[in-house]
């Protein structure tokens, strides 16, 4: 018996893993060999490729494309329209399948609405993507980027504040109360 709801518009290859309490909407296609964890919510007209892997409580909004080559670790939040690639130089007459660059998305990171995240790039735990970001390398944890290309402009703490280093080396979000550490350009969270 299925722990999970499927909409009847949605199709769903039958070589998948679909953890407890997933949900998949109207018109999404979850294609071969798709492992998805437990509570993860797939919004309408999203596309996963086969071998994909989501960790547990991933939200994909409507819209997204998640290619062959991404995997996104627990609590990641992938935006409207985001896309993601899986080739460097896809042209249609020549077959590159043997050739999926690889993407990881963190822990709890957060991929803003129409994003594009250029294969074999990784980005890192709680990392926070602008909307309409094009990310061209690889993301610290904690960063925040935006723009085309994507370029660092701060720091977000676990709940997606901005954390504020200007005057010291330790910040402290003003929702969680948590506090973290600025030390050789990288955000360490400390309590």
């Amino acid at each position: 018996m299925e722990n999970y709801f499927v909409h009847e518009s949605a199709i769903v290859d039958a070589s998948c893993t679909i953890g407890e309490g997933s949900k998949i909407w109207h018109f999404s296609h979850i294609m071969s060999n798709c492992t998805m964890g437990e509570r993860c919510n797939i919004g309408q007209n999203v596309v996963v490729s086969p071998d994909v892997i989501l960790g547990n409580n991933v939200k994909v909004q409507n819209n997204v494309s998640i290619y062959t080559g991404v995997t996104c670790d627990d609590d990641v939040f992938l935006g409207p329209s985001m896309v993601f690639t899986n080739i460097i130089n896809p042209r249609s007459a020549i077959i590159r399948k043997d050739q999926y660059a690889k993407t990881h998305v963190g822990k709890g990171a957060s991929i803003g609405a129409n994003a594009t995240i250029v294969c074999g790039h990784d980005i890192g735990e709680y990392a926070f993507i602008g909307a309409g970001a094009v990310v061209t390398k690889n993301v610290p944890p904690y960063a925040l980027v935006v723009g085309n290309p994507a370029r660092q402009i701060g720091w977000v703490g676990e709940y997606g504040h901005r954390l504020d280093f200007n005057k010291g080396f330790i910040a402290v979000c003003h929702e969680s109360k948590q506090e973290y550490k600025l030390e050789n350009n990288s955000v360490i969270k400390i309590s």
